[in-house]
């Protein structure tokens, strides 16, 4: 199959050019990517529609861990951890240059936590099997404060270590776009779907809309995948007005402090807080995050931000493990993902194909095919599942799953430093260091706060679909998660630099500015 691209003009005269596609996708998060992954390397002529930009939710919104769930071990789930710790391990592998281990400690403040813990994260390392990351082993008091010297010594026994993936959640978005194009998919961002095409009571197709010019497309398919995460019930709506949701989407948010909140090389987790979940501190491009809450949603917001009582409690729980208790004016940014969790009630309807605690594959009567719960750490298993049933609803030639030993874009043997954003490029980490020594400007900090360079910019939009002042600042580098108030000086040079590269004027720069300056003082605590 031809290799297709990110360009954006290209993919469009796909789509212009008419024809059949085998399977199309709704949705440019992790789910929809890692399904058109799997289908473009069936041979499948697939093609992927964002209506914002890839991973714009609640895939870029994660807690940067790619793991099996400590919570469900505690729960006796050992089949999905298992599973979990096998998509860990292979994720590692095919992705090396986006995900790598990072030690946890789990600070014992009583006597009876150090076994009790200690034997759950036995357990844990046990059931990854030939792809551990690395075992787990007590530490005494002395040895969990020399890797964590900002923890609260007071009452500290020891602790637990044990091993676990951490990645960059957009940067892994991108990869997967790239590797869909990689094995001869299409996919867009900022194309919007508004509507459902249908035959005889069968979808066979989408209605779409380019959100930068407003040119409506008719797409037709023999299979149409709804990968929205937590909106997937309204694109259900699309389909059937009075569908029952399957989902019970819920908040979760993060803070990112300086690292000298955790100057050490190890993350803390603490099992249970007072809300009942578990509680990370975890080094991150040289940041402190700290996460997440879970709060119950009845709104699915383009936008979420943190709530009062969520930065309260993050605030207050850092204040617990840390002896450098943070305030609000420490909050470098804050930021919310919605968690597509599935409604208790989603199988009763007769129509769930698939549903586990985890992710659920729902095929209506039209045939409309709806994937959506999961985690990032499962998005192969997700994008496996629903391509299968989409290979039966479209009708396609029957073909097996490749995608376990499939080396994501960017994939290198060359060890990379995880400390060091640009080896976040991998393969490609060559190229832009030529084009960051092509010019005095190119290779010149974005900021003096961040770590990213104008080289970047112009590679994101030049290879990687970025639109926007926020597709750069928020997927393409991290910078609006790591430092609000830095990206909000930044803004007027990005915006100069991607005029030029886009061709836009003026007019254009003022507005992007606009925007994203008011977007990014929601990252603020306010």
């Amino acid at each position: 199959m031809t290799p297709n691209t990110l360009s954006r003009g290209e993919n469009l005269d796909r789509v212009r050019a008419g024809g059949n596609w085998d399977v199309v996708i709704i949705g440019g998060g992790a789910t929809g990517l890692g399904a058109a992954v799997d289908a473009a390397a069936r041979g499948y002529r697939t093609l992927v529609l964002e209506a914002l930009d890839f991973a714009h939710g609640t895939s870029s919104r994660s807690t940067k861990l790619v793991h099996g769930g400590v919570r469900y071990l505690a729960q006796g789930n050992l089949p999905l951890v298992r599973e979990a710790l096998r998509e860990r391990g292979l994720l590692a592998r095919n992705a090396p240059h986006l995900v790598h281990s990072r030690d946890f400690i789990v600070p014992a403040y009583r006597y009876w936590q150090l076994p009790f813990y200690g034997i759950g994260l036995w357990m844990y390392d046990r059931l990854s099997g030939s792809l551990s990351l690395g075992g787990s082993r007590w530490l005494s008091r002395k040895q969990v404060l020399e890797r964590t010297p900002t923890l609260h010594a007071a009452g500290l026994r020891g602790g637990i270590l044990y091993t676990d993936g951490q990645f960059d959640d957009a940067r892994l978005a991108v990869a997967l776009a790239r590797t869909a194009t990689d094995l001869g998919a299409s996919a867009l961002n900022h194309v919007a779907v508004v509507g459902l095409i249908k035959e005889l009571g069968r979808t066979i197709g989408v209605r779409a809309r380019d959100e930068e010019t407003g040119e409506a497309f008719e797409i037709r398919a023999k299979a149409v995948v709804n990968a929205t995460g937590v909106y997937v019930d309204a694109v259900r709506r699309l389909d059937q007005p009075d569908a029952s949701p399957i989902l019970a989407p819920s908040q979760g948010a993060h803070i990112v402090l300086d690292r000298s909140f955790l100057p050490g090389d190890a993350a803390v987790m603490i099992p249970k807080t007072d809300d009942g979940r578990v509680l990370f501190a975890i080094p991150w491009h040289d940041r402190t995050l700290i996460g997440t809450t879970d709060v119950p949603l009845s709104e699915t917001p383009r936008e979420p931000r943190p709530l009062a009582q969520e930065l309260a409690f993050l605030l207050e729980h850092a204040g617990r493990y840390l002896s450098k208790a943070p305030g609000p004016k420490d909050v470098r940014s804050q930021f919310a993902g919605l968690r597509p969790l599935i409604n208790a009630e989603a199988g009763r309807g007769g129509q769930t194909k698939k549903l586990s605690r985890e992710h659920a594959v729902v095929v209506s009567d039209s045939g409309l095919i709806s994937i959506t719960g999961g985690k990032w750490t499962t998005y192969r298993v997700m994008g496996r599942d629903v391509v299968d049933y989409a290979a039966e609803v479209g009708g396609l030639p029957r073909k097996a799953c490749s995608t376990e030993g499939l080396h994501l874009h960017g994939w290198t043997e060359r060890p990379t430093d995880r400390e060091e954003t640009l080896s976040l490029y991998g393969s490609e980490l060559d190229e832009l260091r030529a084009l960051a020594a092509a010019t005095p400007e190119a290779g010149r900090k974005l900021h003096e706060r961040l770590p990213y360079i104008e080289a970047e910019v112009i590679w994101g939009v030049r290879h990687e679909a970025a639109r926007t002042i926020e597709d750069v600042l928020a997927r393409r580098t991290r910078a609006l998660f790591l430092d609000a108030r830095a990206c909000i000086d930044a803004a007027p040079r990005v915006a100069a630099i991607m005029a030029e590269e886009l061709a836009m004027d003026q007019g254009w720069r003022d507005r992007q500015v606009a925007e994203f300056v008011a977007l990014a003082r929601t990252y603020l605590p306010s």
